[in-house]
């Protein structure tokens, strides 16, 4: 009879460390995908100052008369994508 009792109350034991471990998982879970979103907003972000740093070395070079050859090439080319760019997401929006 008190083996039974020890095994009856051991099972309990087991079952309610069962049900903890489960919401721990759950809550890790969360948190992970908290953080992963996060990171997701971070990577976006950082492509966007990349983004804008390209833009202001280009307006920068343009107004810049002093540029040798090589930037002034890197200027126009970066201009002719941009336009590239912009005709792409029109030739788009009108699909």
């Amino acid at each position: 009879m008190k083996a039974l009792s020890t095994l009856e109350h051991n099972l309990q034991l087991l079952l309610q460390q069962y049900h903890d471990l489960q919401q721990q998982l759950a809550q890790l879970q969360q948190e992970n995908e908290k953080q992963r979103e996060e990171i997701m907003r971070s990577h976006s972000e950082l492509l966007q100052l990349r983004n804008d740093y390209k833009h202001l070395e280009t307006a920068h070079a343009l107004l810049n008369e002093n540029i040798d050859t090589e930037q002034r090439e890197k200027v126009r080319q970066r201009i002719t994508n941009l336009i590239a760019q912009v005709d792409r997401a029109l030739a788009a929006l009108k699909a």
